[in-house]
């Protein structure tokens, strides 16, 4: 058998982050030429020069023309944070370089932080992932399906009507020679045309071909200007059977067993959009494991701050 070369890719490893990433100076260097790449730039008079020192343990710049003090976190998503950079480093080496991803017990042991502080941290590296992955475009064959989070709750309702799942659309793109390349998993309020609609126009491309089901909300992507190929099936089992679908089949029983794995239990209603986009995430950028923790803390430089009440709130993946 042929070896697959995306699982057998280096990575990074854990002495080679150590040796990157092992100490304060290092990360806070490494963290000022991803905020900064060209060198320093004042969020308030754009100027190109700053005075730089220390306060305690942050590092503060001040800039020559305007005065203003800005400290090497501020608007970014470690705001207000107390933790050592290391911490929030390997925080992102272990959220990147795994292929299940990481609990927060698991990140709280391994970390040595309270719950709360392992919370805060995850999401807020997991709401720079989703944040990045709104962006995602598929432009070239598509398989399309509906799918759920959670599970029936006794004496609730049961199906699709049930008050514990929480719809999303997962969709692959694959290329002519029918490896899969990027997916996009959506949280959506229901499987109307207007919601397939609404994410078609942000995640299809007019190019694509999209392949799906019989259910009748998926027509709509044809508003976006893609080829809609529908193939009608009796049963989940003929469905799993069915070539056209194997990848979205394969990736989605892929991503169903990494949470039941990882995470026994989480608010599926206030948080689902951010568990699927760690997965699509991680998934998207495979194949090159030791790029995605530069490209990660890039994303967390991007995105602005997003304190613990923001990121509590449930309207949030809309």
């Amino acid at each position: 058998m042929a070896i697959n070369r995306i699982q057998f890719q280096p990575g990074l490893s854990l002495a080679d982050f150590l040796k990157d990433y092992g100490t304060e100076a290092q990360c806070e260097a490494i963290l000022e030429h991803s905020r900064w790449p060209q060198g320093f730039v004042c969020p308030a008079c754009g100027a190109s020069r700053a005075v730089q020192f220390r306060r305690g343990r942050s590092n503060i710049f001040q800039c020559c023309r305007c005065r203003k003090q800005i400290s090497l976190i501020s608007g970014t998503i470690f705001h207000g944070s107390n933790l050592p950079l290391t911490q929030w480093f390997l925080a992102l080496y272990f959220m990147t370089q795994g292929k299940s991803g990481l609990s927060m017990l698991e990140l709280r042991r391994m970390l040595g932080l309270s719950y709360k502080a392992a919370w805060r941290l995850k999401h807020k590296l997991m709401q720079a992932m989703f944040e990045r992955e709104e962006t995602t475009v598929l432009a070239q064959r598509v398989e399309i399906d509906d799918a759920y989070l959670g599970g029936e709750r006794s004496g609730g309702k049961v199906g699709r009507g049930s008050e514990n799942k929480v719809p999303f659309i997962a969709a692959v793109e694959t290329s002519h020679e029918g490896h899969p390349l990027r997916a996009v998993f959506s949280r959506v309020t229901t499987f109307s045309s207007h919601d397939v609609d609404q994410w078609a126009k942000n995640h299809l491309a007019p190019t694509a071909l999209v392949v799906s089901d019989g259910l009748n909300c998926f027509r709509a992507v044809t508003k976006t200007g893609c080829y809609h190929q529908r193939e009608v099936v009796g049963d989940q089992r003929r469905s799993t059977d069915m070539g056209c679908f194997h990848w979205i089949n394969t990736i989605l029983g892929n991503l169903k067993t990494a949470m039941a794995g990882t995470y026994h239990a989480f608010d599926f209603d206030k948080y689902a959009h951010r568990y699927l986009a760690e997965f699509q995430y991680r998934f998207n950028r495979r194949f090159d494991l030791r790029s995605m923790l530069p490209r990660l803390l890039f994303a967390c430089v991007s995105i602005g701050k997003r304190p613990e009440a923001w990121l509590r709130r449930a309207e949030n993946w809309t």
